[in-house]
């Protein structure tokens, strides 16, 4: 089976599960990494080298991606695919970077902050016969996979409501760079919101229409997490969620996402 080399810009916490991913899948290759900050890149890599022995049981030949700039890898001729795993904010600015420059994407939720943005990019893919996928994949997972089999065989009857809830106090106290989850393209919805709706709709049906309110409960945010401990951080974005959803089968939803929760204990759905 030929490899697909891909290249991977943005360094955050989430590439670290990528490039693991990257060597176990066997049709995978990750040739190169980019991040805004050089020396983020060039740290994956070392936190790569520090667990190759140990828990990180990579398949095939262990060749390390190149750390260079994001230009750089735009412009490579070697990189196929780009896996876009930046803040929300730069995700329709860097996929549309990316189909521009030949390559197939794959980004982190959302697709877009807006409906436009996302049209854009699935526009351009289509002008330029490239691929766009975008996380989240959960829904392939045995879990959701069974639930859609026993729904599809009839063990419960017809569904005729669901609930979905996400209620955490936000992400500051454990995220070592938690500022992006509270600008514009980030908050519950947007963050956590993909994985709740995307299993709903695989599940439920396709969404007919959808009431909502929302609020951003606290001006700011202080940091917690060792890295920035005592930073305080605007917020840009409602925290706190409440929706009700109509689906095409006539069931109806209730969703709430919300960072501003102390001591949640919801069921997830």
């Amino acid at each position: 089976m030929r490899k697909m080399n891909v290249g991977i810009i943005g360094c955050g916490a989430i590439s670290g599960i990528y490039l693991y991913n990257c060597y176990r899948m066997a049709n995978l290759k990750p040739v190169a990494v980019a991040d805004i900050d050089p020396a983020r890149a060039a740290g994956k890599i070392e936190e790569i080298k520090a667990k190759w022995g140990g828990e990180w049981k990579f398949t095939g030949e262990p060749a390390l991606p190149r750390v260079c700039s994001s230009a750089e890898l735009l412009a490579s001729e070697e990189v196929e695919m780009v896996m876009n795993l930046t803040v929300p904010k730069a995700h329709a600015e860097v996929s549309l970077a990316c189909l521009n420059a030949g390559k197939h994407v794959y980004t982190e939720k959302p697709l877009g902050r807006s409906r436009e943005e996302a049209g854009r990019i699935v526009s351009l893919a289509g002008r330029k016969g490239l691929r766009v996928g975008s996380a989240p994949d959960t829904f392939l997972g045995a879990g959701l996979q069974t639930c859609r089999k026993l729904i599809d065989d009839g063990w419960i009857g017809a569904p005729i409501g669901c609930t979905a809830f996400m209620t955490c106090a936000g992400h500051e106290s454990w995220h070592p760079d938690p500022e992006f989850y509270y600008q514009v393209g980030g908050g519950p919805l947007f963050d956590m919101g993909p994985y709740y709706l995307t299993a709903l709709v695989h599940l439920m049906g396709p969404i007919k229409r959808v009431n909502g309110m929302a609020r951003a409960t606290y001006p700011t945010r202080t940091i917690t997490s060792a890295k920035k401990f005592g930073t305080v951080i605007p917020v840009e974005t409602p925290t706190h969620i409440s929706s009700v959803l109509e689906f095409a089968s006539g069931a109806m939803g209730t969703m709430l996402m919300s960072f501003d929760v102390l001591g949640a204990n919801l069921p997830r759905m």
